[in-house]
């Protein structure tokens, strides 16, 4: 009986977290207020198809530093294409479509293939963990044409 009423009340306490929209993050704190947005391209733009175009990265009440480099109130940046943002209690992945900056890259080209594409960026700290609260920018929509 012991058991049932535990389980009825982690599994209460975790619906109210999900609820809540509770984010679990990395052990970085993010400040307050920080975010990160694209500057470049614009949400619904169109872009060349398999041909470079710039993506300029913008961020807000924080700082850049090079992964490895471990400074208060920064991270770096990654870029998201045509995928969702990652468990951010876990070290970012790094393939095709989770681009890593860990030079401290504000601005990337990139080359997509025709059709509707989604870019978003997310900032990981020196071990390429998000922060907590993860810090992040609105996802947009370009279309390659």
């Amino acid at each position: 009986m012991i058991r049932i009423v535990v389980a009825a009340a982690a599994l209460a306490a975790l619906t109210a977290l999900t609820s809540m929209n509770v984010a679990f993050a990395g052990p970085t704190p993010a400040p307050k207020d920080a975010y990160a947005y694209i500057g470049y391209p614009n949400d619904g733009q169109v872009v060349p198809a398999n041909k470079p175009f710039r993506v300029w990265f913008g961020l807000r009440y924080m700082g850049v530093a090079p992964k490895g480099v471990k400074y208060p109130n920064t991270g770096h940046h990654h870029l998201l294409i045509d995928t969702d943002l990652p468990p951010a209690d876990q070290e970012i992945p790094s393939d095709r479509q989770h681009l890593h900056f860990g030079a401290g890259e504000t601005e990337t080209m990139v080359i997509l293939p025709p059709g509707k594409h989604t870019l978003q960026l997310l900032m990981g700290d020196e071990n390429h963990i998000p922060h907590n609260p993860p810090v992040y920018s609105k996802k947009i929509t370009v279309i390659a044409k």
